[in-house]
């Protein structure tokens, strides 16, 4: 072939854009992968309930230095038995978080009032938790010795995400 005639031929074939587009098409597919999206997103969720239900456990124990270490609403008196998981209410909503106490968790009042303004300025909501039904989506319960843990309900990715003071 001549340099004239290799001058005249421009551009590229058919076959040589496709082997392109799909060298592209594998190499972006691998990447997805790799990054994995949906995982990100949930870590992200999970990180989010990290920090709120450190929020809440601060907001108690703020509460209690206030209050001559009584601890607020069911959390101070007898109601919260030891070893039992009570739901957290947002303060909007009086009574239990949601029509019946499941048998997973016990019936759990309002506690989030004495919190909220003071010590917090709004409850904290899990990322997944409808708005509307009033639950928080954390958890609060005390053991035997009287110390204080609060968790995330669902967490996702597998995750353990509880403090306890």
């Amino acid at each position: 072939m001549s340099f004239s005639a290799l001058r005249a031929r421009k551009g590229f074939t058919l076959i040589e854009l496709l082997l392109v587009i799909g060298i592209i098409a594998i190499l972006a597919s691998i990447v997805i992968v790799a990054i994995n999206p949906t995982k990100q997103l949930a870590d992200a969720r999970n990180a989010q309930r990290r920090a709120d239900v450190n929020t809440i456990l601060n907001a108690i124990y703020q509460y209690s230095i206030d209050n001559s270490g009584n601890l607020p609403g069911n959390l101070s008196g007898s109601t919260l038995t030891a070893g039992n998981v009570y739901k957290i209410c947002k303060s909007s909503i009086a009574g239990t978080c949601h029509p019946t106490p499941t048998t997973e968790y016990s019936t759990f009042g309002m506690f989030a009032k004495h919190l909220t303004g003071s010590y917090i300025v709004k409850m904290p909501q899990d990322p997944k938790v409808a708005t509307s039904s009033g639950y928080t989506g954390y958890l609060v319960s005390k053991n035997a010795s009287s110390r204080i843990t609060v968790s995330a309900d669902k967490p996702e990715n597998g995750a353990t995400i509880s403090v306890t003071r």
